[in-house]
This record gives C-alpha cells, structure tokens and sequence, in this order.
C-alpha cells in the first residue's frame, strides 16, 4: 500500500539524550493506526516531527510524498494535531476559539464560515457558541480540541492521547467521530495507553520503546501472533510431574489469544520505567 507517512531512520538528540533512535515506520494511506509505547518511549518527539514541530538529527520524514525538513509548511497544511494538552483559550467564547483557529490556519470569509459551522457540529457545541471555554465541561473541551485541530480538512490526523479525564459519554463521541473521520479516507495516527482503546479503533499497531519501532503491523496479526497456554502447576511440583501432567492432559490445555496488553508487555517489559520520560514537547495553547 502507498504510504501516507513515510519515518526513514530518524534521530532526534538533545544534548547527550537520545530520545529517537533511528525509527523507521511506514503508514499506509487510510490507515487506523494505534502508536503505543512506554513513557519516554519517543511517541511524543516522533510525532513532533512528523508535524514539523522540531528539526531532526538525522533521518527522514515525508508526509504525502512532501519533505518535512524542506516544506514544513506544506506537512503542517496536511496535518491535523489534536494535542494532549488542550490547545484552547479558556477566556474566549467557544465561537472566538473556532474562529481564531481559523484565521492562524488561513481560513477566510465563506470558507470560515463554513468550517466554523462543520466544526460546531462536529462538538456537538452549537448551543455552547458563546460560552466561555472554561465553563466547559472536561469532555465538551476535548471534542472543542477535536474540531479545532481539524478546520483545515487535513488527510492526516494525530490524535495524542485525545479521551484524557472525560466521561464515558465524551469518550464514545470522540470514537464515534474518528471512526467517521477514517472513514472518508483519512489517515489516522492515535496515541492512547488505554489498550481497549486501541482495540476497538484501529486496524495497525505500532509499539515503539526506547525510540526505535519494536513491532508494526495488522492488530489481528500481532494478536494472532502466538496463543498463551494456561495450566496451573502447584508450588511444590517438580520439573517431572510438569511434563508427565502436560503429557497427559495435553488435549485439554486450553489455548486463550493474546491480548494487546500481553503483546506489549512482551516487546516491552514489565519493569517500570518512572525515572525515563520523553522530552518532546506537546502543543498547547498560553
């Protein structure tokens, strides 16, 4: 498949800290993919290249066939980022947010108009125009965050760690609206370190750790990468009776598919890694 996003051996170092490690990953174009990894994996510096937010070391990365280092501008017209942190002003009116966004995008007269209209909707807002944003609830700001990452109709969609802190409700909107958004042909990179969330939106996975790409493919091929067997064996048994009970019983061990989160612990470790953390800078708004 022709790729979309195109990551060639990229590097990224600040000062003796390598937070990339010559990362390759290819996305194909209409992809859903879930990119996960530890903290301080690299997601967040990865996807601040990919957008053009920061110059690499080294490597390459083409975003529709447009270099970023040599036309970030043009990466950045093709790209929606929907940050982590909220990219909003919390003392303008949700209509003042839309429409500041669209003119530091470039959108003008009846486009604007336009866009204002669709993003509106696409919150669910309308009877929230001229309200504050920090009257907002936690959820009613997210799907605001959505929409205003998205007002330039980008093929490429980045959505990092987008269902933070809200409600169920809020959540199933937000899935709702990806689902919709991929399928009119967008491309979708979502970052998330809830599993299920991954499981039930994408259709590739990629799981990065210590700034290289340790796994990339179909999510039912990574799960139906290997089954675990489950058999209980008591405290005090010896390595003989393991192996005549598994002779014996061998029809009746029951094979149980993966999990994403086993996949991951597998590729990634299970120790924890508090004192590591990824020094890319998310985006939000002052």
């Amino acid at each position: 498949m022709d790729a979309m996003v195109e990551i060639r051996d990229l590097q990224v170092r600040y000062g003796d800290f390598v937070a990339v490690d010559g990362l390759s990953l290819s996305v194909p174009k209409g992809a859903l993919l879930g990119l996960l990894g530890p903290n301080g994996a690299g997601k967040t510096t990865t996807i601040n290249a990919i957008c053009g937010l920061l110059q690499p070391t080294a490597g390459q990365v083409r975003v529709d066939g447009l270099d970023v280092t040599a036309d970030a501008r043009g990466v950045r017209a093709r790209v929606g980022l929907v940050p982590q942190q909220l990219a909003l002003y919390p003392t303008l009116t949700v209509r003042q947010n839309v429409d500041f966004f669209c003119g530091l995008m470039g959108l003008k007269g009846q486009r604007a108009r336009d866009r204002r209209a669709w993003a509106l909707a696409l919150a669910q807002l309308d009877a929230k125009a001229d309200a504050k944003v920090e009257t907002l609830s936690g959820g009613m700001k997210r799907r605001l965050n959505l929409a205003c990452g998205l007002l330039h109709d980008p093929p490429v969609i980045i959505c990092d760690e987008p269902t933070t802190g809200v409600d169920p409700q809020s959540r199933n909107h937000l899935f709702e609206t990806i689902r919709g958004l991929h399928a009119e042909g967008r491309t979708v990179i979502y970052t998330t370190h809830y599993m299920e969330e991954v499981e039930a939106l994408c259709d590739r996975v990629a799981i990065v750790d210590r700034g290289r790409v340790v796994a990339h493919d179909r999510l039912d091929a990574l799960l139906d990468g290997g089954d675990t067997t489950r058999f209980h064996v008591t405290a005090h048994a010896s390595a003989a009776q393991v192996a005549e009970a598994l002779a014996a019983f061998a029809p009746q061990v029951v094979q149980a598919p993966r999990t994403l989160e086993q996949v991951f612990l597998d590729l990634t470790g299970r120790g924890l890694r508090d004192g590591e953390a990824d020094t890319g800078a998310g985006e939000g708004a002052p």
